[in-house]
């Protein structure tokens, strides 16, 4: 016997030890506790013609018969269609069956054999790649380092993230890849010293969507402390490099982060740029299906959670030759010690990545919002019942929209797909925003979950007391010599932004602890980003964000030009903190 025909058996997933010919038998009929077995067969019989069939020592019957007839029938407790099952494909890599994150995200009980998918490029944004891993070479496309040298990994990081996704699958070597079409885009961005400049993250992102990359993994981050701007990360060049990629079709997939050098722990903000527009934020589980310390909390950013604890994958072979009597050479049972075993917010995100590579492959037509829209709707609501018992039914800061479903996603994809946002992408609410405008010499009042604007063209704006969290941009149009807009935000208090100088910065800054301003805006009109309580598909969607930093350095969603790298757990052993860089470079850590 071969060893995919023993691995199948053992996969079985339902097998009935009846006679033969009960197998034809259309209809199953179960009995009544107490009911007589033999008097229930007469019963179908008589009903039917048809002599039904014993199946063991289950109180049930088998019977080639409409179940209209047998409904009813005396000692009948339920009728039910005779359902197939088949069996679930199986990696023959010998390390698969150690992949329980495989099995978690049901990453291949989609398919009975492996899926005839068209090829996808998959932009790994890490530390580089082994390049010469027999598990991985193969499914290199092209590879690049952004920070000098090879793309050869020489921390383990990337090499951990792009096996996950792309590891080759069904070869009988090693793991297998949860994107069985992904085909690899590597650039490293990754100094030797250990820190990551956003410069080198951006121009990573953009040489990969110029080569086609139509998934971007973003393994890395920075803090976002939306009460500290000294603290805060936000960098204008990422999110255009985040933005280049999403209008250019690219699904962009990032981790929440790890709190382990944020302030304290748990964390309850996401990582840039997990909270950035249009990015799939992924949070960490446990085996037991909670929600980990390390893993950042975030009710808006946080979109889905998957496995982030135990994670085996390929590590370089340089970095496992140091043991060399361990066996699993290659592999994360022999990696380095701040690797073994893995676990992070890092090693969670390649996994929606390849389930998004995966849905791209069946259906190379769908926009990135489609896709992204997929994963977050299949997820499995986490609650105590799953094992996360701080989780509340359905949408949470712990896990988003719940645990990540791959085969779930694959399944949708045959019922109605999410409509296309005509308006994408449009997040910034920034000058390229679909706008709402106020007619010429009329009032305009919108609500947004509780707050009411009231504006009259050439008149002031006023903005009404709202929930915590809520964001919205009052914008004006541009007059001579003036650039930006008047932006407001509620949360920890209203912060300035970019608006130009004058009345509406005075008023805002001088109640910037206040909940309500009143703002001398004139000719004034409201952008507000229609999907900041529902997308238009009627999907909840993320807040708009509010982030364009000026030179005082106020911000609402943490813009702000002080940097401290948020160097997470698994490689931050490696990274020195440096608690402030220069504006323009920005510094990130893999999470």
């Amino acid at each position: 016997m071969t060893r995919r025909a023993v691995s199948a058996l053992a996969v079985l997933t339902a097998v009935l030890v009846v006679p033969t010919h009960a197998f034809a038998a259309r209809t199953t009929v179960g009995l009544e506790p107490g009911a007589d077995p033999a008097s229930v067969a007469a019963a179908v019989e008589r009903a039917t013609g048809v002599r039904p069939v014993g199946l063991g020592s289950l109180r049930a019957l088998a019977v080639d018969a409409a179940p209209a007839r047998l409904r009813g029938l005396p000692g009948v407790a339920w009728v039910e269609p005779n359902r197939a099952r088949r069996l679930a494909f199986v990696p023959t890599d010998p390390l698969a069956p150690k992949q329980w994150y495989a099995v978690a995200n049901r990453a291949y009980d989609a398919w009975e054999m492996p899926p005839p998918l068209a090829p996808v490029r998959v932009a790994v944004i890490d530390s580089g790649i082994d390049l010469g891993h027999p598990d991985l070479a193969p499914r290199i496309a092209a590879a690049r380092s952004f920070v000098g040298g090879t793309a050869q990994d020489t921390r383990g990081h990337g090499t951990i993230v792009a096996g996950i996704i792309a590891a080759q699958l069904d070869n009988d070597v090693g793991i297998a890849g949860l994107a069985p079409a992904a085909e690899l885009l590597v650039a490293k961005v990754v100094a030797p010293d250990g820190t990551i400049s956003v410069q080198a993250e951006a121009r990573a992102i953009r040489w990969a969507v110029d080569h086609g990359a139509r998934v971007v993994n973003v393994s890395l981050g920075g803090l976002r402390d939306p009460r500290n701007p000294s603290h805060d990360t936000f960098s204008r060049l990422e999110e255009e490099a985040i933005a280049y990629a999403v209008k250019r079709g690219a699904v962009v997939v990032a981790a929440v982060g790890n709190s382990d050098q944020a302030p304290r722990t748990p964390w309850r903000f996401a990582s840039y740029p997990a909270a950035l527009p249009h990015v799939l934020g992924v949070s960490a589980l446990t085996r037991d299906g909670s929600s980990p310390a390390f893993s950042n909390r975030d009710a808006v950013y946080n979109d889905v959670a998957a496995p982030g604890e135990d994670i085996l994958s390929t590590f370089p072979r340089s970095l496992t030759a140091e043991r060399a009597a361990c066996a699993d050479q290659g592999y994360t049972p022999c990696a380095s010690d701040e690797f073994r075993p893995p676990e992070g917010t890092s090693f969670a995100a390649p996994q929606a990545t390849a389930v998004a590579a995966n849905l791209l492959g069946a259906r190379p037509l769908l926009r990135p919002e489609q896709v992204t829209a997929i994963i977050e709707r299949t997820a499995v609501d986490a609650t105590a019942q799953t094992g996360c018992r701080a989780c509340a039914s359905g949408r949470d800061a712990y896990t988003g929209w719940g645990a990540l479903d791959g085969t779930g996603a694959v399944y949708a994809l045959s019922g109605p797909l999410p409509p296309r946002d005509a308006h994408e992408p449009n997040d910034d609410a920034g000058e390229d925003a679909y706008r709402l405008y106020f007619p010429a010499g009329g009032e305009g009042s919108l609500r947004q979950g509780g707050a009411r604007l009231l504006g009259r063209p050439g008149r002031c704006l006023r903005r009404l007391p709202a929930p915590r969290g809520e964001a919205l941009r009052l914008a004006r149009p541009r007059a001579a010599g003036e650039r930006g807009a008047c932006a407001l935000a509620t949360g920890d208090g209203l912060d300035l932004r970019s608006c130009p100088a004058g009345p509406a910065r005075a008023a805002l800054q001088s109640s910037a602890s206040a909940r309500a301003a009143r703002l001398d805006c004139r000719r004034a009109r409201l952008a507000l980003h229609p999907g900041a309580a529902h997308r238009r598909d009627g999907h909840p969607g993320r807040l708009p964000p509010v982030h364009r930093p000026d030179p005082l350095r106020g911000h609402a969603r943490g813009a702000g030009s002080g940097k401290t790298p948020n160097c997470s757990r698994p490689i931050s052993r490696g990274i020195p903190r440096q608690d402030r860089e220069s504006p323009d470079e920005t510094r990130r850590s893999s999470t």
